[in-house]
């Protein structure tokens, strides 16, 4: 990625504070992350405690905040950028400095744990993956998305996207992209039964919307509808991961 002067590796963590004022603009860099965050939360039902915590591993600027609001959660994020961490805190997120390997919160404290968009960018997954089931009290909900291994995914999500102008450059390291079978796998050795379903977003919203946005230049695309993450066929892209954990 090239930014404010500077060239930055594939997945440098740094791209998020030169990025910091796109994240809550519907329309910028982190458009996608908006509509994502939409359909991971429709995965988390209503706490059914008074005192129900969700973790949001990654949470970057707090995008999955307003999508529960009335579900009776508190809301802890964490994650390693202070900059998002800050926004996050904005919009009522309780934000928690940390790494996805490395979470600096107790066994078994969450109803809830949210990993969106995050396993794709972490060096070692399956200790992102532990670290989620650890926090998870017995019959708590683990929910995420990623993208997958894939020959079609590396074409689609870098060698397409970053051509976009919606997409930052660099992103991604393709080389991170989570297997959906290794996934399971490594949910299942730590106690939950992980369900997935391929997404991706619906085709007139998404088509409407880059008209849009590459019409008008300036990264604005009015007041027309913003694309639905909706289900499909094959997780061989971008999918999302429902289970429980047990005990």
């Amino acid at each position: 990625m090239r930014d404010a002067g500077r060239t930055l590796p594939r997945n440098d963590p740094r791209q998020y504070d030169d990025l910091a004022g796109e994240w809550w603009r519907p329309d910028g860099a982190f458009a996608m992350l908006h509509w994502l965050a939409e359909a991971r939360a429709a995965l988390v039902p209503p706490a059914t405690r008074p005192d129900a915590l969700l973790v949001d591993i990654g949470c970057g600027a707090g995008l999955l905040a307003p999508h529960l609001a009335g579900k009776g959660y508190r809301h802890v994020g964490v994650d390693l950028t202070r900059s998002a961490l800050r926004q996050a805190a904005a919009h009522g997120v309780t934000a928690v400095n940390g790494d996805a390997t490395a979470v600096p919160l107790a066994d078994g404290c969450a109803d809830v744990v949210a990993a969106g968009e995050i396993l794709e960018h972490v060096p070692d997954w399956r200790r992102a993956v532990a670290e989620a089931c650890r926090l998870l009290r017995p019959g708590g909900l683990f929910v995420l998305d990623t993208l997958n291994d894939t020959a079609l995914s590396r074409l689609l999500a870098v060698r397409i996207a970053e051509r976009l102008p919606t997409v930052p450059r660099g992103i991604h390291d393709p080389r991170l992209f989570v297997d959906a079978r290794a996934l399971v796998a490594e949910c299942a050795g730590h106690g939950v039964e992980l369900r997935l379903r391929g997404i991706r977003p619906g085709v007139p919203g998404l088509v409407g919307w880059l008209a849009r946005r590459l019409r008008t230049g300036d990264r604005s695309v009015g007041t027309g509808p913003a694309p639905r993450i909706v289900p499909t066929w094959s997780t061989a892209v971008l999918y999302q991961g429902r289970g429980v954990r047990s005990g």
